[in-house]
């Protein structure tokens, strides 16, 4: 089975401009890959850098070292080394971001942020509304709040929005960075159910769960990013 994402030697610092310059390491050495259709689950406590792994698979963060590949057919594209426009050409055909927290235009109705990923894919406004309406109702997020921009709902309600957006395409590569955090149990199950059918079509999942329920639901390979910590 060929490779969907490989990370090999990936390291991530910050430099604190208003610390005197102070660098703060992150990660160093960060080595996985993922196939089509597995589920890697990245785990460790708050500050472990879990999270900087993410953006920097998305091209938020630029690592410093590493090679991060990313299968494109027969080829791979090198985010680590990747241009502002390949990296942005990657996130509208390849690799899809589910946040902690939904980052919407104000005033923008619910189903046009969802929707939003297919049309910008060439998908017709209507067929796309509609497959949004399909996955807000799944996500039971109320159709009379469908017309209404997410900036009015409630926590979990904006965050099974940004949910329902980022689960909407198929791509081949999923981040998830805690999909499952603002969540009741209900829910949950749906998104572990929308998982599931995501790595049955063959995406290739990166994970950030802290509900040892919902990780052992998903999981089939636990990354333990303590094992990266950056030497002090």
């Amino acid at each position: 089975m060929s490779i969907a994402l490989e990370l090999a030697g990936v390291a991530k610092s910050f430099t604190m401009h208003l610390q005197g310059g102070i660098r703060l390491s992150v990660v160093s050495g960060v080595t996985f890959a993922v196939r089509p259709g597995e589920c890697a689950v990245l785990s460790g406590p708050s500050g472990a850098g879990k999270s900087s792994v993410l953006k920097m698979i998305f091209g938020s963060y630029r690592c410093e070292r590493g090679r991060i590949l990313v299968g494109q057919g027969e080829d791979y594209v090198d985010v680590a080394r990747a241009s502002p426009r390949q990296i942005l050409a990657l996130r509208r055909t390849t690799i899809g971001y589910v946040s902690q927290f939904l980052r919407a235009v104000p005033r923008v109705p619910a189903i046009e942020v969802v929707a939003e990923p297919l049309v910008l894919a060439g998908a017709p406004r209507e067929a796309a509304a509609k497959r949004a309406a399909e996955m807000l109702r799944r996500l039971h997020v109320p159709a009379p709040l469908w017309g209404l921009p997410p900036a009015t709902f409630s926590g979990g309600e904006q965050q099974r929005v940004n949910i329902a957006r980022g689960f909407l395409a198929d791509l081949p590569i999923l981040l998830l960075d805690e999909p499952t955090a603002s969540l009741d149990s209900e829910n949950c199950a749906v998104v572990t159910g929308l998982i599931a059918e995501k790595k049955k079509r063959g995406a290739a999942i990166v994970a950030i769960v802290h509900d040892a329920h919902v990780r052992d639901r998903i999981a089939d390979v636990v990354i333990d990013v303590t094992q990266f910590a950056a030497a002090a």
